[in-house]
């Protein structure tokens, strides 16, 4: 259905991906873009690439509504996070108030999909982004950065299996592991915290292996497996010398400056299956 779609909506959340978005749907066909931005947290940037950028803060769940039917919108995509700390600090109107009453347990999934479910009442079908976004997600074999060592290895697919183990649990789903042990999971704090922590924990030699994978039972709508060149700094910056993500399920984002990095500070950047 995407790629037949004239309009569309956007929920537009930090960082470039939002951007990617828009750009890739306009060469696939998509004549009409309107976004919905938050206040401190997306690029203003986006305004060049969209026909129209609505600006709300985190929780005004009527007003995204309202953006969209006011605007003949019917389908919509969310791209891009929103800090964790502006979903703690978040003011609901009553519409979004009645919704997180509602909901039993508090999580991406859970909430997300609550947000569908309202768009959904008011005739907006909320729909995955990837049919336009499959150039940007790696398949198997794709590496940047120097060739994985033996031990490398060894920890790229023990973490690959914790990941995996840990998103069931809803709880996160990147890891940090080195010499067959796990130092540090995902949770609230988001991928970057955890990188930092990961590696402050594997000392000052550094060489802790990070891993990024795509959930079980993945929602394509609501969250798709996200890297790009501020990732790969982090992790120079905390001292890991290996980003693997899940092959054809993540996307890396600016893949030109992605390279540069990763030989630049020696880091291994590869798919895993």
């Amino acid at each position: 259905m995407n790629n037949e779609l004239e309009s569309i909506g956007l929920i537009a959340g930090n960082r470039s991906l939002p951007l990617e978005v828009a750009r890739h749907a306009r060469r696939m066909g998509v004549k009409r873009i309107v976004a919905v931005g938050f206040e401190g947290e997306t690029d203003p940037a986006l305004s060049g690439v969209v026909d129209e950028l609505v600006w709300l803060r985190v929780g005004q769940l009527s007003k995204l509504i309202r953006a969209f039917t006011d605007r003949g919108i019917r389908h919509c995509v969310m791209a891009g996070q929103v800090a964790p700390k502006n979903l703690w600090d978040i003011r609901p109107d009553l519409r979004a108030l009645g919704l997180l009453l509602r909901l039993k347990e508090k999580n991406a999934h859970t909430l997300f999909g609550g947000i569908a479910d309202e768009l959904a009442k008011d005739g907006i079908s909320l729909i995955p982004a990837t049919p336009w976004l499959k150039p940007l997600m790696p398949e198997a074999g794709f590496h940047l950065g120097p060739a994985l060592s033996g031990p490398q290895t060894s920890d790229t697919r023990f973490g690959f299996q914790i990941a995996k183990e840990v998103s069931k649990l809803e709880i996160g789903q990147t890891v940090v592991v080195r010499d067959g042990t796990v130092l540090a999971v995902e949770g609230f704090e988001g991928t970057d915290r955890c990188l930092r922590r990961g590696g402050e924990l594997a000392g000052k030699g550094g060489g802790a292996v990070a891993v990024k994978v795509a959930k079980e039972k993945h929602d394509w709508r609501f969250d798709i497996p996200c890297l790009g060149p501020r990732t790969i700094e982090i992790c120079a910056e905390a001292g890991i010398s290996v980003l693997a993500f899940e092959a054809g399920k993540s996307l890396l984002l600016e893949q030109e400056t992605c390279a540069e990095l990763a030989r630049k500070n020696k880091i291994s950047v590869t798919t895993i299956e």
